[in-house]
């Protein structure tokens, strides 16, 4: 199993904490980067800058940032070469059918699963304003659950990035 490392600004702080919880649950190893308390000054790329640079420095891990919106946080980890972040902030199932290696759209968690499966996405950022705890649960469980489908045109299109 990989290795988890989990950050937050003060806007995703609650749900932070209760994710961590959360990913030990399902067997995995789970180091928190802060907010270690909550600060309602704290800026996010304090906190999701270092875990970028730890997913790289530990290859195979994953990482886990969550914001109001999410997508300042996807913004800031994808500054690090080599962070490939995927943002998630609700539900969201794809309006036509969409084929998935000989497949359709599975759910609404397609917004998680398809950046794993095609981008080998390895952190996951959520908008804690946007999102239910039962939805963060589920997005995080599909984030580390679903593995790269290592297909020769996907990793062909890896390679140009």
């Amino acid at each position: 199993m990989p290795k988890i490392f989990i950050a937050s600004d003060h806007a995703g702080f609650a749900l932070k904490n209760a994710l961590v919880e959360y990913v030990r649950t399902l067997g995995y190893a789970i180091e928190d980067l802060g907010a270690l308390s909550l600060d309602p000054e704290d800026d996010y790329p304090d906190f999701v800058t270092p875990l970028a640079k730890r997913v790289i420095s530990e290859p195979g891990s994953r990482g886990i940032v969550i914001g109001g919106s999410g997508q300042g946080e996807a913004m800031c980890a994808n500054r690090v070469r080599g962070i490939r972040a995927a943002v998630f902030y609700g539900e969201m199932k794809v309006k036509e059918p969409l084929d998935i290696e000989g497949g359709h759209s599975e759910d609404e968690y397609d917004v998680v699963r398809l950046p794993r499966r095609h981008n080998d996405a390895n952190v996951l950022s959520i908008g804690a304003r946007f999102v239910s705890r039962n939805e963060a649960d589920e997005a995080v469980r599909i984030f580390l659950e679903t593995e790269f489908s290592r297909d020769e045109r996907h990793q062909r299109r890896l390679a140009k990035f």
